[in-house]
């Protein structure tokens, strides 16, 4: 039986589906939407891409930049990036600069979901507690199928996030913290009652932090607050806060700030660290 290619019958197919795989395996799926998956950014250079999330058989999108420059007989940078609450898997693959300052530094990119728009990389509760569980689950996921597909240098992976991002750019450190050459988060924004003590699992990892002093969404004490704990553990950090600067536009329009991302990764690495 043919059916008629319509955005209706698309979403009656995964319904469907869904339901079946529920009965027919026992698994429980989490409320997951069809706008998780979709993509915003139209550049040739990212490869919008998915892949089977193992616990639940589902396709999950990430999308990845490899530079023109890659050699795969040369181990290269990696760059982990999450995006903020509600945005598109793909979005921070449009903030300015950001590819342009990965290709010059032969930096691949790969920006994973998060397995909902909304997940936040299991750094808070989510209604659906399965959802933050799976969020993490599927960066993880990711950054392990970028690794098995290409020549990644393992003194050279970095992770960083923007909003909801920071946030999970602090969780997933301190549950990995052996394996981030350098993090960075802008705008971070993790739970106002959590306790920023738990940096000391990654006291040792060089972090770049950026926020705007004008920031309505998340206020920028919370992060002074946490720059003055990687301060008492003495970690390694660089604290750039932007006179007038808001909580999105700060980077994700400000090519200078992306810029100081990239060359703060740059400039650090495993074998820097043991120095």
């Amino acid at each position: 039986m043919n059916f008629p290619h319509t955005a209706h019958t698309s979403l009656q197919f995964r319904a469907l589906w869904l339901l079946l795989l529920m009965s027919c395996t026992g698994v429980a799926l989490a409320d997951r939407q069809p706008g998780d998956d979709e993509s915003l950014i139209d550049d040739p250079r990212v490869q919008h891409r998915s892949y089977t999330f193992p616990a639940t058989g589902e396709q999950i999108p990430y999308a990845l930049f490899v530079p023109e420059s890659y050699d795969p007989e040369t181990p290269a940078p990696l760059i982990v990036s999450l995006h903020g609450l509600g945005r598109t898997y793909d979005w921070l693959m449009g903030y300015e600069g950001f590819l342009d300052q990965a290709e010059a530094g032969g930096h691949i990119v790969v920006t994973p979901l998060g397995y909902i728009r909304r997940g936040w990389y299991g750094s808070r509760p989510t209604e659906d507690p399965v959802d933050g569980e799976r969020s993490e689950e599927d960066v993880m996921n990711v950054l392990s199928r970028v690794r098995d597909e290409y020549n990644v240098d393992p003194g050279r992976i970095y992770l960083w996030g923007h909003s909801m991002g920071g946030a999970g750019t602090y969780h997933i450190a301190t549950r990995n913290p052996d394996l981030f050459a350098g993090l960075a988060v802008a705008a971070p924004a993790p739970r106002a009652d959590l306790d920023p003590g738990m940096l000391e699992a990654i006291r040792q990892v060089p972090i770049l932090v950026i926020h705007g002093d004008e920031d309505e969404v998340v206020p920028v004490e919370r992060t002074r607050r946490w720059v003055g704990e990687m301060q008492a553990l003495g970690m390694a950090h660089l604290y750039i806060e932007v006179s007038g600067g808001d909580h999105s536009l700060v980077v994700s329009q400000t090519p200078e700030n992306m810029r100081r991302i990239v060359d703060f990764f740059n400039t650090v690495a495993k074998s820097y660290l043991a120095n």
